[in-house]
């Protein structure tokens, strides 16, 4: 890919682990806003962990100290009121379409607003998560809203394993669960069946 740094890209971040391989894949492509906007993130006390992760991240790996870091607002009953019904949902069911379509359009949505070129996610790092869906929602958002989409499956080519290798070599704190009350009750159900 050549080198596009005067394209202005928002990546929606999740948490530092899965924005690391991202960021130091794109950073010489992209003039990068990583956008932390994470309202499944019900507890509070683990929001603060994760948005401290990523600042402190972004300020010690030589590739990601000219990322910009833009917060959105924390808005956790934006989720209660999303999820309102598919509280019984698996990992990977319904509930998480949704929750990747809530977070998605308020970056398309912010990007817009404020002149980015492109927008994407850091979610199709994770094995958990569908690359398909994301994509899918992506191009849904870029088709009703006019601004393009970066498609993504970060996993790839060794991508999660490079988060992984990156979140050691930087002591990065890495949750076993996507951030929502559900995901952490399921996590900890795996871990009393071990």
């Amino acid at each position: 890919m050549s080198t596009q740094n005067n394209q202005r890209l928002l990546l929606h971040v999740c948490c530092a682990p899965c924005s690391s391989h991202v960021l130091e894949y794109l950073y010489s492509q992209y003039n990068i806003t990583a956008f932390f906007y994470n309202p499944n993130i019900t507890e509070e006390e683990e929001y603060n962990k994760r948005i401290n992760e990523l600042k402190r991240f972004t300020a010690e790996a030589d590739f990601a100290k000219s990322v910009t870091i833009c917060e959105g607002d924390y808005e956790p009953e934006r989720f209660w009121e999303m999820s309102a019904g598919l509280e019984a949902e698996p990992e990977r069911g319904a509930r998480c379409y949704k929750c990747y379509e809530l977070r998605m359009r308020k970056t398309a949505q912010y990007a817009l607003e404020n002149g980015y070129d492109i927008f994407t996610t850091t979610l199709s790092i994770s094995p958990h998560k569908n690359a398909a869906w994301i994509n899918e929602i992506g191009k849904a958002l870029s088709d009703e809203l006019g601004i393009d989409y970066m498609y993504s499956d970060f996993k790839k080519q060794n991508g999660y394993l490079r988060s992984i290798q990156l979140s050691k070599e930087y002591g990065l704190y890495r949750q076993d669960y996507c951030g929502c009350i559900f995901s952490k009750k399921q996590a900890e159900e795996r871990k009393k069946n071990l």
